[in-house]
């Protein structure tokens, strides 16, 4: 049994967004089927239905920022009841049998196809279909990639956590930021705005690095101790080996080396945002002297992802967003390309 609902999505590399009818499947003993009220466009959204990165399974329905309510559970769901709040993000399902999953790092999965993503893949429940994600009237899932949302937070505001607020809330746990440790937050857009309020809430020394001198009383508004204007050279001098870690979220190639001189010993800086291949070389003596390092990271686990939505509960944490109807979303895409929004869309469901 299957069930069709309304959907936006592309019919093709070039074609704009649409209002489709898309099948889901019938709820499983483990499924859980979500009535969407939210969902966050994510850049990712973008260079996936405009074929930035490769051939896509079209229609392609995007959205992996989802806030809805359970409508239907299957009869071996334990976590969740009808009418629960809850979200759904990046992942939908992994192997459950490599040593990243059994060590409850689902998003690093190590089977055949790792992790499947929420959409745009090769759906194992519906052989010769994709996954279809948020930009939907409702989804189904499996209860493990199933979140569950705090009911006090703003409902439209809290969808971008489900990606924009994973994506850096895993790095900055995983490398210490806390009490006595400087933080940077290289670029303030839709994911450094997001790291500057949880590095700030998490007690961290937090500074916004930003080129916009414009953007000053902004960044402090979010939570950050210090503003450092990149591209004041006698600043950044100033600022020389004082940081323990930079979150870049800087979204394209770019030279690193101004922000490895800002680290300190064993100091590191972790990009999230940038999705490309850099072209500007480093300096191998900046990390050697130094014990530096440069690494990556990538939304996070189940565990991590349910502790950031309990910690966005606990400190009333949400995405800054621009609330849209679901006639708008092509204007949106065109905005977001440009940076022409502060700092997330987030589309009501409920218009579709």
């Amino acid at each position: 049994m299957t069930t069709q609902v309304r959907a936006v999505g592309a019919k093709s590399e070039k074609a704009p967004l649409e209002t489709i009818e898309i099948t889901r499947r019938d709820v499983l003993p483990e499924d859980v089927r979500i009535a969407i009220d939210y969902s966050g466009i994510c850049h990712s959204d973008i260079h996936t239905v405009r074929g930035d990165w490769g051939d896509m399974p079209y229609p392609v329905v995007p959205g992996h920022e989802i806030i809805g309510r359970v409508v239907e559970v299957g009869d071996k769901v334990t976590k969740y009841s009808v009418g629960d709040l809850v979200g759904v993000g990046v992942i939908v399902k992994s192997c459950g049998e490599c040593d990243n999953c059994k060590a409850g790092d689902e998003h690093f999965c190590q089977g055949p196809t790792g992790p499947l993503l929420t959409y745009a893949e090769a759906d194992p429940y519906m052989p010769g279909s994709s996954t279809h994600g948020g930009y939907s009237r409702e989804i189904v899932t499996t209860e493990k990639f199933v979140y569950r949302i705090p009911e006090n937070l703003d409902k439209a505001a809290a969808a971008p956590l489900l990606c924009a607020g994973i994506t850096v809330y895993s790095p900055l746990k995983h490398w210490g930021a806390g009490p006595g440790k400087t933080v940077g937050v290289a670029g303030v857009g839709g994911l450094g705005h997001m790291a500057v309020k949880f590095a700030h809430a998490l007690g961290a020394h937090t500074v916004a690095l930003t080129t916009s001198p414009e953007k000053v009383e902004l960044c402090k508004s979010l939570g950050a101790d210090e503003v450092l204007i990149t591209s004041d050279s006698e600043a950044m001098k100033a600022s020389a080996e004082k940081f323990d870690l930079i979150i870049s979220t800087l979204p394209g190639d770019h030279d690193m080396n101004p922000y490895l001189d800002l680290l300190g010993q064993d100091g590191s800086y972790v990009v999230v945002g940038a999705v490309g291949n850099m072209t500007h070389s480093f300096s191998l003596p900046k990390l050697m002297k130094r014990h530096r390092s440069i690494a990556g990271s990538q939304i996070g686990s189940t565990r991590e992802t349910q502790e950031m939505l309990d910690f966005c509960g606990e400190h009333n944490i949400v995405a800054d967003i621009e609330l849209i109807n679901a006639d708008y979303i092509n204007e949106a895409y065109d905005r977001v390309v440009a940076g022409d929004v502060q700092f997330r869309f987030v589309i009501d469901a409920q218009t579709i």
